[in-house]
This record gives structure tokens, sequence and C-alpha cells, in this order.
């Protein structure tokens, strides 16, 4: 009944779309088997993509070939661009999306790529011979031979929701959970946990009093995720959002719920996610606060029901009910369904490998919140690895790794394998320590090379590039060789509260100057006017970052070479730790149990000193 595959993908969610699309469009011959074929990339949680260190994760994957900025792109309602008071490496893109047309949208685009086939059924045990996965058994029974097998699981392994007292199995709300996979890695010698997530009621708009909230527009530029396609989504025709708060009387409502609170009950044992913590999490971490804020998110273009952002719980729906309509706008809302916590099994991430293959089994790749991460970019992008390095593996390629300074996937995949994590693992700007080389407009610059060398970037794509990177090239020479006066320039200088030019000064120099915008001369001054025209506003956005934070891209790109200097120190295989008698206990334990590829991956160990990569280094010096 079924030919032997390539690839097996296990789980369609943001990380299962992903490796397959991404090794089918490298040429593996790919079977995505899901449990549910109409929940294909479904938002389980909320309808958006992108925000805060995730937006450029979204780029990053569209900049390799993946699909996620493609799909957001043809499915926005709304699009902002947040933090654009702060400087371009802090700027982050965020949609707002239709949450049935981002699904269809996704499966359409895995139904053209020819490599992708797909099966609906329950993977419950893997096939392993000699240390090398070889492919599944599902529910049915049916052994499935591949070379490659990529698990992206999602919340569904053993999970379980929590509604105030009640729970019951499921890896989402009226879907079942799977079971199998974890007992036999766990057989195998693999070491798993728990961890917890949420998810808000959803309510019917017709019943929401919108005067009574603060109305969020989305922006008049849509620049979008992808670098191959625009957004269709025109301003004017955005939908909504809008802001409403709790208050002392909700959160009273709340607190008379905890005592069948499954979390305050110990019902629930895995760790919920820091920093998208329930609504009982937050007025009981923050008892200080008299209100928190709530997003009311509409789910589409033609639906009514709203997502309440913030307001994530697993109390019961009762107390839900009677909180949610002393909030203001809420008096007379109508529940579609209530919030609900689930807890999933979930494999911490050291034991794997930079490429995302487990150490313990040749061919077997993890992605997703498998891995101990929340999120829908996180999981896309480490789904876009896994599908890249599975295609690789069973190729005999090199394998394909990004750096910390060369991508914020780079970071997730690094900060997972050396770190790992104890909770639910979530992107910020902040964990990058490359920030102004790793911003959201140039990830087509880092990234499309490397992938089209892959063979999985298209030739469009790279025409893309190559067009882009000449017109900036060309544009920043103009810049720097065009010459403005004073007589010119001064009175759009007084506008924006700059210092008047006292003589002629060429127009890169002006740009400097932190008030300085190119749009704003480009209005206001004739001869930039001229010379701006006919570039297109991506060319002159990169060629006025590039100059204006030009010192501050060459001094992180030192400190990144520097710092690549240990990752070019390879530690052989099986190296024997044991007979370094100087190491500190604790760093032996971690090198032997995560074995690093580098030095530079030493380094980042968690509980590793430097004394303790010294000693490493003066001994391979040896």
């Amino acid at each position: 009944m079924f030919p032997t595959y390539d690839c097996i993908v296990v789980g369609a969610g943001h990380a299962g779309c992903e490796a397959a699309a991404a090794a089918a469009n490298m040429g593996s011959k790919v079977l995505l088997i899901t449990m549910n074929m109409q929940t294909i990339a479904q938002m389980s949680c909320n309808p958006a993509m992108g925000g805060i260190g995730k937006g450029q994760i979204v780029r990053e994957i569209d900049a390799l070939g993946g699909y996620s900025g493609i799909v957001s792109n043809r499915s926005m309602i709304q699009f902002r661009m947040l933090n654009k008071s702060k400087g371009p490496a802090m700027w982050s893109p965020r949609s707002q999306n239709d949450r049935m047309l981002f699904a269809a949208t996704w499966r359409e685009m895995l139904e053209a790529t020819p490599n992708v086939h797909f099966y609906q059924d329950m993977v419950k045990e893997l096939i392993v011979r000699d240390g090398q996965v070889q492919g599944v058994v599902t529910g049915l029974g049916h052994r499935i031979i591949s070379k490659a097998v990529v698990l992206t699981n999602g919340t569904f392994l053993n999970g379980v929701i929590h509604i105030g007292e009640k729970n019951f199995g499921g890896g989402r709300v009226a879907e079942k959970a799977a079971t199998g996979i974890t007992e036999q890695l766990v057989s195998l010698g693999f070491e798993s946990s728990r961890l917890k997530t949420g998810t808000p009621p959803r309510i019917d708009g017709r019943s929401l009093d919108y005067s009574k909230m603060e109305e969020q527009k989305g922006d008049e530029e849509i620049s979008g995720f992808s670098f191959l396609e625009k957004p269709s989504l025109k301003a004017a025709s955005q939908r909504s959002c809008w802001i409403t708060y709790t208050s002392s009387e909700v959160h009273d409502i709340l607190r008379s719920g905890f005592q069948s609170s499954p979390m305050y009950q110990g019902r629930i044992q895995g760790t919920g996610p820091r920093y998208c913590p329930s609504i009982e999490d937050k007025i009981n971490r923050f008892a200080e606060r008299e209100k928190h804020q709530l997003f009311v998110e509409p789910e589409g273009w033609h639906t009514v029901e709203i997502y309440v952002n913030g307001f994530s719980t697993s109390l019961a729906e009762e107390t839900q009910f009677a909180a949610l309509k002393q909030v203001p706008g809420f008096e007379n809302c109508r529940m579609f369904r209530p919030g609900y916590a689930i807890e999933y099994d979930y494999f911490p991430p050291t034991q794997l490998k930079y490429n995302l293959e487990t150490k313990k089994i040749k061919n077997l790749f993890f992605a997703g919140q498998i891995n101990g991460t929340t999120g829908y970019e996180e999981a896309a992008g480490q789904g876009l690895m896994a599908g890249i390095n599975a295609h690789l593996c069973i190729s005999n390629q090199e394998v394909f790794v990004l750096d910390r300074s060369e991508a914020y996937i780079g970071v997730l995949i690094d900060d997972l394998i050396n770190k790992g994590t104890e909770e639910p693992y979530r992107m910020f700007t902040s964990r990058a320590e490359f920030r102004t080389l790793l911003r959201q407009d140039n990830a087509d610059m880092r990234l499309t090379e490397r992938s089209f060398r892959l063979g999985l970037a298209s030739q469009e794509r790279m025409e893309n590039f190559i067009q882009k990177k000449s017109e900036v090239d060309r544009l920043i020479e103009k810049l720097n060789q065009t010459t403005i006066r004073p007589d010119q320039a001064n009175t759009y200088l007084e506008q924006v509260g700059s210092a008047a030019l006292l003589g002629n000064q060429k127009l890169a120099q002006l740009i400097l100057r932190p008030s300085v915008l190119c749009k704003g001369m480009q209005q206001h001054i004739p001869i930039v006017e001229e010379l701006l025209r006919g570039f297109d506003k991506e060319v002159i956005e990169q060629a006025e970052i590039q100059l204006k934070y030009d010192i501050y891209i060459r001094k992180e790109k030192e400190l990144a070479e520097k710092m690549s200097q240990l990752e070019n120190l390879v530690i052989p295989d099986n190296f024997n730790y044991e007979k370094l008698v100087s190491l500190s206990a604790e760093a032996k334990q971690k090198f032997r149990r995560i074995q690093p590829r580098t030095l530079g991956q030493a380094s980042r160990i968690s509980g590793v000193n430097p004394s303790d990569v010294q000693i490493l280094m003066v001994f391979m010096g040896r």
C-alpha cells in the first residue's frame, strides 16, 4: 500500500508543514502523517504571526525558501510593524490572520508541492534498527518505511486538557492525544518531561460593545513577511483589534475560582510559559496590579469569533464567564468555548545535535513543541531546519547549521541544544547578542544565497536578492557622491530639530543624523526626491539603515568574527573528558551529556565556566 519514503514527517502543525515542504523542495519524497487532514497548519492559539523576535524568524524562514511568510501575507487581516519608535534592530513585523484562510492556504501550498504525500492516521511507534530509524507504525497497523523521520508532535504526546476540575485526554480541544511514542523513546534511553500551555476563551463578537474599548488599527504601510510576494492587503481594508482591561472586580471573581483551579490544586505538574502566563497566574504573581491589558482580536474576515488575548485560563467555565462579564465591553458577552490548559510530553533538547537530529538514533529529527518551545514561529523555524537536514542527512551531504550571528533561528537552536529548557521557550530580540546584524529587513541579505546553494531557495528568489543588493549598493554610492547645500537642506533640518548646515555636505553624511530620514527628505527636498525616484521603498530603507548604523554593524561583525574563532575549533568525536583532571565535575558531566561540537558550543553550555573552556582549549592545543 505504501512505497518507501525518503522522509516521514509526523504531525502537520507549523513545524511539520515547514519540514515537509523543505525536504520535498530539496528533492526528497515526503509523507506527511497527521491525525486530522482538516487541521493542517491550524492556528491552535492566537490567530497571529510574528511579533517581537518572532517576526524576524518568519522573515528568515521566508528568505530560506519556507512557506510561512507567503502564507501569512496571503491570509493577513491586519499588519503592524512593532517597535518602530526604536532602532531597526528592534523592528518586528506582526500580522493578524484569518485563521481558516491561513490553514487553507498552507494546505493548498503543500498540495501544490509535488513531492509531498499525505496520510491521515496516528503514529504510535517508530521502527528502529541498529540505532537508526527506518520508518513508523501507525494506529491502523501500517508499517511505513523511510530513510528519515521528523517528529513534530506539538502538544499531542500524552496530552491532557484541564478546565476547572474537569480533565480529559486531548492534543487540542475536540482532538485526541497521541500515545506510544513517548513510552518507546523513553525505553530507548531518551529523557522526557512535561510542559503546560493554555488558551483563552473564544467569544461571539456580536455580543461585545466596542465603544468601551480602545481601537488598535493596522499600519498605513504594509510590508508583510515575504521577500518574494507582497501582501495584497490594503491599509484601508484592515480589520481593527481592540484593547480593554481587567479590574479588581474581575480579579476577585477569578480568585474565587482558585479552589477548583487545576494549577493551584496541583493537578497540573507541567511548567507553563513564563512570558505568556495564564490570567490566574498574572493576578497571583502581580497582586499589586489593579488591571491587566486584554487584546480583543478578530479571528478572520468572515467570522464573528473573537480571541481574547491575555485571558488564557484553566479555571472552571462558570468562573471564566462570570469574570469576563465584568470586563468593559464584555458585559453581555456570549462564549463560544472556554479557555483551557493542556499538559503534554516534551524531550529536553540537549538530546539533539545542531542539525536537530537526535544523538541516540540516527536520521530521527525533533522539531517544535517536542523540543520545549512555544509559538508558531519557533516551531516553523525548527521544522524548516529539520526538513533541510533530514534531506541532507539521507543524501550524505554536510549538515546545514546557522550560527548565532547569522539568524534568530541559529540563536533559537543554539540556546535549545546547549542550555535546554525547563519551561516553554519563547524568542525575544534580547536573546540575540548580534541584534544589529539580525534585523528583519535584511533576512534575505543574510540567508537567501546560502539557501539557494542548498537547492531550496528558488531561482526567482535568488534573482530578486541579486537585484535588490545591486540596487542598494547603487543607491549608497549615489548618496555618497551627492552633495547638498545649506539652502537646500536647512528648512527640513529645522523642522526635524536638527542643526542647520553651515556648509556643503554629502547626503550620506547627513543621513547619519538620528532625526534625518530619507522619507522626510524625499518629501521636503527636491534634490533628494529626484535622486530617490525609481528606487523601491525596501531598497531605500535598506540603504538608509546600512549608512546610519554602519559603525555598529561593523563592530558587531568584528565581535562575531572573534567569537567564530572558537566555532572553528572542532572537538574530536568521542573525546574523553575524564582525562582532563583540571575540569570541574559539572563541566565534565555537561560535556559528556551534550557532546559539544566545537569550543564555541562548549563555552555556551549552562554551568560551564571560562576556565573550563580554557583548559579544554589548552589540551586541544597540545
